[in-house]
């Protein structure tokens, strides 16, 4: 079997799956909680930002991948209104089922499903704009997810991956210390799951920074793609359209 990693750790393909699963079957009902804690608040102004440059339309269709909470699918579905649709998806059951009954508290009735973002579900050049936040880091096959993404794309489609990133190198020493003694703390005091959060930290670590993540895009098939660096490459919004 194929190896990966789980974190800083060599795991086989099987377990890294059952391992991320996991992690969000034990995070998910303390998620939003833990997110305005661990990022003080400033993720709100992440998501707003890419809601902003999504720069969506009434009537069009939108697929948020690794959708959790709902988050983003509530902001998109606000946006494309009663004539759009937006498919709210995630691999974990259990996050999908807080963000489907937030979205039901909102007044809204998405279409929910459990998916693999590595096999998605759904014919070609389907969706105007396909979203992921802070999910791509836990797909094993980053290069195949996002071929999927382009695949059910339309033609000018565009693809916006919120995720965290590579900090500035002069913030990274208080960075590296935040990420590794304050965040497990607050994973045991808050969500009573210090090594969920030590796999987040160490997480953002393994995942491609800016640049290498937009020549992954580019050869998945997105003929431009750009990023956004926001609170000093803390997090980064990388766009890319299908020509």
């Amino acid at each position: 079997m194929s190896k990966t990693h789980f974190g800083f750790e060599t795991v086989d393909e099987r377990e890294k799956a059952r391992r991320v699963r996991g992690v969000f079957d034990s995070v998910a009902p303390s998620y939003d909680v833990m997110n305005d804690l661990m990022s003080m608040g400033l993720h709100r102004a992440w998501k707003a930002y890419t809601v902003l440059v999504a720069d969506l339309k009434p009537g069009q269709r939108v697929l948020d991948i690794a959708g959790g909470t709902g988050d983003l699918a509530q902001a998109f579905a606000r946006k494309v209104g009663s004539t759009g649709m937006v498919v709210h998806t995630d691999i974990n059951a259990s996050m999908l089922r807080v963000g489907r009954d937030r979205l039901l508290d909102a007044g809204l009735v998405l279409p929910t499903l459990v998916c693999d973002a590595e096999k998605l579900p759904f014919a070609r050049d389907s969706f105007d704009r396909v979203s992921v936040g802070f999910g791509l880091r836990n797909m094993t096959h980053k290069d195949k997810a996002l071929a999927e993404m382009h695949r059910v794309l339309k033609p000018g489609g565009k693809l916006l991956v919120l995720e965290f990133s590579k900090v500035a190198r002069p913030l990274e020493k208080a960075y590296d210390w935040y990420s590794f003694n304050v965040l497990p703390r607050l994973g045991r005091f808050i969500a009573r799951d210090e090594a969920s959060y030590r796999y987040l930290a160490e997480s953002i670590r393994m995942h491609p920074g800016q640049e290498e993540l937009k020549g992954m895009m580019k050869m998945a098939g997105f003929g431009h793609v750009d990023y956004h660096n926001m609170t000093a490459g803390v997090a980064a919004l990388h766009v890319g359209i299908k020509c």
